[in-house]
């Protein structure tokens, strides 16, 4: 049995079930028993939502209740779920449309895995591009304890002067706020240059589905919003220029979904390397400071309380 996805690799793992269950589809087999067949395999997600299906609930419900992990309650809105959630609601959203519109669903299920594929490779761009850095601001975190340890080991009466003195107690419990207070900085620095959850343009992506099924734009556009899709504002735009120019507007919703998932690749390289010097803020104004209180100002104070007095 293969086991369950990480958060991180939702998208692949999700990808790779959507399209095996295009081919079962497009080769003649029933949804409820292709969810049958996958779940046979071992695949998680897949033994969710036949087990769920198999219950009586339908089965666009069971697609968007199999993010979580067992135990833990789905949120079935799209656009506040995150991670595994966010994804398997995209997928239940194309479900709803291509089902609700007569669209072909094999044909459908292939077009988000691809979307699902392309958004997990940007996502691991994102994540590559930011191992760097924030391994190096976790390293540098322990920075102030070396300190301590190091002044130890060269003889110093560090740990005396931390837990004993009333101004070591000090830099003790200030060094100590400093370090917690670096960590914290940098963890919300590297989650907001992480990518976002869900498939981007996928409000696109769905909307030319809904209108290959031969729907007008104003039935689809229900038919999507009623699915529970995200927003997109770049549909408005290429809908008025698909009535200006003429032009069939499947493919220009299909090249607008392709240029966000394009554009989220790029914006999210640009947060990682905006991270790095970023990175050095809290290095600057809780690490270091934390290493001088509880590294060089126990040392000080250890040579200070053993030098003699003199009159």
């Amino acid at each position: 049995m293969r086991p369950a996805a990480s958060p991180a690799d939702a998208g692949a793992a999700a990808a790779e079930t959507v399209l095996r269950l295009a081919v079962l589809l497009q080769a003649g087999v029933a949804p409820a028993a292709a969810w049958g067949h996958l779940s046979d395999t071992g695949d998680p997600a897949a033994a969710r939502i036949a087990a769920a299906s198999h219950d009586g609930m339908p089965l666009p419900d069971a697609i968007a209740a199999a993010g979580p992990a067992p135990g833990r309650p789905a949120r079935r809105s799209g656009a506040a779920a995150e991670g595994p959630e966010r994804v398997w609601a995209d997928v239940a959203a194309a479900w709803r449309v291509a089902t609700g519109v007569g669209a072909p669903l094999a044909e459908t299920l292939r077009a988000v895995a691809s979307a699902l594929r392309d958004a997990q490779e940007a996502a691991d761009d994102v994540r590559v591009a930011l191992a760097e850095p924030a391994g190096t601001a976790r390293l540098m975190g322990w920075l102030p304890l070396v300190a301590v340890g190091l002044g130890a080991a060269l003889g110093f009466d560090t740990f005396g002067v931390l837990f004993a003195q009333p101004f070591g107690i000090a830099c003790l419990v200030a060094g100590a706020a400093l370090i917690l207070a670096a960590q914290r900085w940098n963890a919300a620095l590297v989650r907001r240059a992480r990518a976002e959850g869900g498939v981007p343009g996928i409000g696109a992506e769905l909307l030319a589905i809904a209108l290959s099924g031969g729907v007008s734009i104003e039935r689809a556009t229900a038919i999507v919003s009623a699915a529970g899709a995200p927003a997109d504002a770049s549909t408005d735009l290429v809908l008025s220029l698909s009535r200006t120019a003429g032009v069939p507007a499947v493919e220009l919703l299909r090249a607008s979904a392709a240029l966000s998932r394009h554009r989220a690749r790029i914006e999210g390289r640009l947060r990682a390397a905006r991270l790095s010097s970023r990175l050095l803020l809290p290095l600057g104004v809780c690490t270091l400071p934390a290493f001088l209180l509880l590294g060089v100002a126990p040392m000080m104070l250890s040579v200070m309380s053993t030098m003699p007095l003199s009159f």
